[in-house]
């Protein structure tokens, strides 16, 4: 499956796409998860939105933060993935990409994330490294992870 792999700033956001990144992160995380959060938490504008799309659909997409916003790393977050397109590698392959936009884009040297405790496995096969103890977030086992260039 060849995805279009799409980076934008904020503000570049058609209404279109700004929505469809919505639908996809509510579908995962508040329905799937069954988590009641406050999704929109005024990083999305200070942030770069790097999205998977198969033809019309918006099927992987990550949340690409500056450093000095969540942590004084850069960081990826709202790492997403539709239900009808996991188990494609899709979400491995969003994963490489955003880390290496990340690393060229902001010209950092680490990659800190609050990764589900569920997919430590994922993340350290990505290179990330678990670098704090479990905590909930909105009701969710967390670690901190990190990854150095």
């Amino acid at each position: 499956m060849q995805l279009n792999w799409i980076l934008k700033k904020f503000d570049e956001l058609t209404p279109v796409e700004l929505y469809s990144i919505m639908q996809l992160r509510n579908e995962v995380f508040v329905v799937e998860q069954n988590c009641v959060y406050q999704d929109a938490d005024d990083k999305d504008q200070p942030s770069l939105h790097f999205c998977g799309w198969y033809n019309e659909k918006l099927v992987a997409y990550t949340r690409i933060i500056p450093p000095g916003i969540s942590y004084s790393e850069a960081s990826i977050g709202r790492v997403v993935t539709s239900p009808a397109y996991r188990k494609t590698g899709a979400g491995r392959q969003l994963m490489q990409e955003s880390i290496s936009r990340t690393f060229s884009r902001f010209n950092c040297t680490a990659i800190k994330i609050g990764a589900q405790v569920y997919l430590t496995k994922f993340y350290q096969s990505l290179g990330f490294i678990q670098s704090s103890e479990e905590y909930l977030e909105d009701g969710i086992p967390h670690i901190e992870m990190i990854l150095d260039k």
